[in-house]
């Protein structure tokens, strides 16, 4: 599973992945746009325009844990879906629900392509 925001290392939800392991630092395919969430949590949206590539953490995520933890704790403007890797891999992640790109309040961050760096600044 690509985590890129709450859920890595230090995030408030990394607590939900229940000891999970981390296999590996990873960033996306330059294919999505990256958003901040009514500034409270980040979230990808697949693009067929210019994308970005962006910073995250890939997991060894049971299913159980992913269904009975990690996704309850996930705001509702998010879903799960698959994305690609830089390297080409498929991956486990959470998008933006289209129903909420009109509703929510988005700042896109894909120039940062990390949520760190947006909070940092």
């Amino acid at each position: 599973m690509f985590l890129n925001g709450g859920g890595m290392r230090g995030g408030p939800l990394h607590p939900y992945l229940r000891g999970a392991p981390l296999v590996r630092t990873a960033r996306t395919a330059p294919k999505y746009r990256f958003y901040s969430v009514d500034d409270r949590f980040p979230a990808l949206e697949p693009t067929d325009s210019a994308g970005a590539s962006v910073a995250g953490e890939v997991y060894e995520l049971p299913l159980e844990t992913l269904r009975d933890s990690l996704l309850p704790a996930e705001p509702p403007e998010v879903e799960l879906g698959v994305i690609e890797l830089e390297d080409g891999a498929p991956s486990l992640a959470v998008l933006l629900r289209k129903e909420y790109r009109q509703e929510a309040r988005l700042t896109d961050i894909s120039h940062l392509g990390s949520w760190r760096e947006y909070q940092d600044s």
